[in-house]
């Protein structure tokens, strides 16, 4: 008789991938280093995932949905869109300073070829509200007539760069995050 999943091992297994894939990228993450910093056995990685491309979108959806719930978490509905793009911009660099393990590990999967195309649909399903967001923001901007996907991703780039030098300088954090954000809202808005 097979033993019952745990969701306390699965989520073990999921940080320890996280913290592997951070600290030594995805191609020295096996499955067997992942089990071992989780403290299982690697037959019983996979009782919770088939294979490690499992794994790996599975952790990519995870990470992705947690820190696009928190970059618009306590959004107001009622303030205007610089004030919400302001609120989603300082809280997904919250997310990132306050996470980078899960950050580094992002930034690899991201790019992985094991991520697949239902892994991606997932993602905009659960970043839809930062796309909502920016979408309401854009209107009339130069960047209205482009595709979103487009300026979705110069958003992430400037917020990566931003948050990169907030990290490497936190005595200047607060000052280049407000600089980072005004030249956002110029590509959006242009006022």
């Amino acid at each position: 008789m097979a033993r019952p999943r745990s969701e306390e091992r699965r989520l073990a297994i999921l940080s320890a991938a996280t913290r592997v894939i951070a600290s030594q990228g995805i191609g020295a993450a096996s499955t067997a280093v992942i089990a071992k910093e989780a403290g299982v056995s690697n037959g019983s990685l996979f009782t919770y995932f088939d294979t490690k491309a499992g794994l790996l979108n599975e952790l990519y959806v995870r990470l992705k949905t947690e820190m696009a719930e928190a970059a618009v978490a306590g959004l107001a509905p009622d303030s205007g869109a610089r004030e919400q793009v302001r609120h989603m911009w300082t809280r997904w660099a919250r997310w990132a300073i306050d996470h980078p393990a899960k950050r580094r590990a992002l930034a690899q999967l991201q790019v992985a070829d094991d991520i697949t195309a239902e892994s991606h649909e997932q993602v905009g399903l659960a970043s839809a509200g930062i796309a909502d967001l920016l979408e309401r923001a854009r209107i009339g901007g130069p960047m209205a007539d482009v595709p979103l996907g487009f300026v979705l991703t110069l958003a992430n780039a400037l917020a990566e760069a931003a948050i990169d030098e907030m990290i490497r300088d936190p005595d200047r954090a607060g000052a280049n995050a407000d600089t980072a954000f005004e030249a956002l809202w110029r590509v959006l808005a242009d006022t």
